[in-house]
């Protein structure tokens, strides 16, 4: 009898996304996306005969509410696992709680080293990620914009209060040089509480950059774009990073058409037809921020294997089983991590933003 009461237990998986807030649009994404893939293994009859069961909570854009949803998460909920945040920051503040209660987090969208790796370079145990990080997409950028798009001339305008922000800014300027950019303006704001930034675009337009790098997260990037097409900058070429956002469209308008965004995957890919039919057949409604989506969606569906290989599912055993990820199919990738639990040899995918929406322009990776 006991035995059969062990079986019947479920799993209990945490999910941290930004319901509400300025990133709402990503987490509410991911939430569902979350939820469908739970759904999904639950109807195949759950992981070696239990059920999946997800508890989701929203830190609001806001480390503190991370932390004290991570703790909660741990400490009473006592799950196996958190997959979230979409931010870099949000992970950063939340690594000191999962790796000294020895919880897996797996980070969706959040590229900087720091994530998984501490100070002194040491990898974080308990941290994990799906996606690719600043270092290398900082160079995918510099890259495309330098050799793909031969725009030597580079400006840049960054968040001075964001993790990911920052990171990105630093290893961008680190590669541009090395494929014969030079970078011409390099200016700040400060995230959540400067809208205007025609002050910095002034001296962006006067230093004559022909590209200006967005390292930056939706709903800034939208009112840069904006504001730099009404002061008149129309040649200007704007290439940003994992940030973008469908919902940007809604407040830069046409500014938005023929900017370039380096990002983790695309719509057109075949292999994610299924999700987003799915997706549209469960929520009745498209699945607009896709790339929070696929990497929410499929870091679930990673989690999932690493619980099934972990064999007697503890988040000790989990963890393990995480960082020995080898050759693991997932729906957009086959992911297998290195020595800082980061996915080893990922594409780049640019994607332009056209009629809308963004849309498969090319894969990149650097030479």
């Amino acid at each position: 009898m006991a035995g059969m009461a062990i079986g019947a237990e479920t799993i209990k998986v945490g999910y941290l996304a930004a319901l509400t807030g300025d990133w709402a649009a990503y987490g509410q994404t991911e939430q569902n996306t979350a939820q469908l893939a739970v759904d999904e293994i639950n109807a195949k009859g759950g992981i070696n005969g239990r059920k999946v069961e997800l508890t989701v909570y929203d830190f609001r854009g806001r480390q503190e509410d991370a932390v004290n949803a991570v703790r909660r998460m741990v400490e009473e909920d006592k799950v196996v696992a958190v997959v979230g945040a979409n931010a870099s920051g949000i992970n950063i503040a939340t690594a000191a709680i999962v790796n000294k209660a020895g919880v897996p987090q797996i980070g969706t969208v959040s590229t900087n080293p720091a994530v998984t790796v501490d100070r002194d370079g040491k990898v974080r145990p308990y941290s994990f990620r799906v996606c690719f990080t600043d270092p290398y997409q900082g160079k995918l950028i510099a890259y495309f914009a330098a050799h793909d798009l031969n725009l030597k001339k580079g400006a840049i305008l960054y968040d001075i209060a964001s993790d990911y922000s920052q990171g990105l800014r630093e290893f961008f300027m680190q590669s541009y040089g090395e494929y014969g950019g030079k970078v011409v303006a390099d200016e700040a704001f400060k995230g959540g509480q400067d809208v205007d930034f025609r002050a910095q675009l002034t001296k962006i337009r006067e230093a004559g950059a022909d590209v200006l790098v967005l390292p930056n997260m939706g709903k800034e990037m939208a009112l840069i774009m904006k504001q730099a097409r009404e002061l008149g900058m129309k040649d200007i070429v704007f290439v940003g990073g994992d940030g973008y956002a469908e919902f940007m469209w809604e407040i830069a308008g046409e500014a938005m058409e023929g900017s370039y965004w380096i990002n983790h995957v695309a719509p057109e890919d075949p292999a994610m037809a299924q999700f987003f039919a799915d997706y549209k057949a469960k929520y009745n409604d498209e699945c607009k921020e896709f790339v929070n989506g696929i990497l929410g969606y499929d870091a679930m569906y990673w989690l999932f294997d690493a619980i099934a290989r972990a064999g007697d599912p503890t988040a000790d055993n989990i963890a393990k089983a995480l960082a020995a990820t080898k050759n693991v199919q997932l729906h957009h990738a086959v992911l297998t991590m290195d020595e800082f639990h980061n996915p080893k040899d990922k594409d780049g995918v640019v994607l332009i933003a056209k009629e809308g929406r963004g849309q498969f322009f090319s894969k990149i990776k650097p030479e």
